[in-house]
């Protein structure tokens, strides 16, 4: 097991993080429109190569133009049909409303597409919350694979807020920070019984430098190798120190990513990917 970073680092990279994550207001109609580069192309047509389309599912206090400047061009580059949503108010919302966002959204990109199933790529709590979609709303049948870049799929012992005053539970104004609190009602019936329900293939990629999903083995799933594969990025490259913000523009997370869309199953586990110092 790693060291942890100092107490006093971890909560001033959270504090930094906070700062930059937050908006100061839910998205608007300025930024709803903005997509990443690559994506949103609805004349896609996916091709026998890259069956499913691809879409990426930001985190909480993100967008879409935010979260996935670097990885949605690269995904479109590598042939792929790539989309993305907005959701949630900034992914404060209750994380089940969310996942019925999620669910209208790839129902739209399939009859766009023509595609029987999707992949999805997500950050944070956008790898985790399609779970819920999967688990209780149909996508077990509309999703091949899941791949979580740093997801709070069994939350976290540290503080989600985008400002101090909404750090209380008692307020209700980011419902989402409190259902990714550790052990919260919500991840615990998420959690319950199966966390990997049968259909889609599920990857993990997480970050030993992991500041905000604490600690950051708390990303991982439990399941059989064949449908889940749990990945820390500085066991192929220890000298890696992403942190929790920067992971979907990390090159490496990027190798990883295309591992697992690329083949039949989850990430393969033996994968060497080219680090980048």
């Amino acid at each position: 097991m790693p060291p942890r970073l100092p107490a006093v680092l971890t909560a001033a990279a959270l504090a930094v993080t906070t700062a930059v994550l937050s908006p100061a207001s839910p998205a608007t109609a300025d930024t709803t429109d903005i997509s990443p580069p690559g994506a949103n192309d609805w004349s896609c047509k996916p091709t026998a190569e890259h069956p499913e389309p691809v879409v990426l599912v930001h985190g909480t206090f993100e967008t879409m133009a935010k979260n996935w400047p670097t990885l949605s061009p690269k995904l479109k580059s590598e042939g792929y049909c790539v989309f993305a949503l907005n959701y949630g108010g900034n992914a404060m919302g209750p994380i089940a409303q969310s996942a019925e966002e999620l669910k209208s959204f790839v129902g739209a990109v399939m009859g766009a597409t023509g595609a029987r199933k999707v992949d999805l790529v997500g950050h944070s709590q956008g790898g985790m919350m399609p779970r819920y979609y999967i688990k209780y709303l149909g996508g077990a049948t509309q999703v091949d694979d899941l791949v979580g870049i740093v997801p709070s799929n069994h939350g976290t012992e540290g503080v989600i807020a985008p400002t101090p005053e909404l750090e209380s539970s008692e307020n209700s104004a980011c419902p989402a920070c409190d259902e990714q609190q550790a052990g919260s009602e919500f991840l615990t019936d998420l959690n319950a019984k199966d966390e990997t329900p049968a259909g889609p293939y599920y990857t993990v990629v997480t970050t030993r430098y992991d500041e905000v999903v604490t600690p950051y083995t708390s990303a991982f799933l439990d399941g059989s190798d064949r449908e889940v594969t749990n990945i820390t990025l500085q066991d192929r490259c220890p000298l890696n120190t992403i942190e929790h913000d920067q992971t979907p523009n990390d090159p490496v997370v990027h190798q990883w990513v295309l591992n697992a869309l690329e083949r039949k199953g989850p990430a393969d586990p033996a994968f060497v990917p080219s680090c980048v110092a």
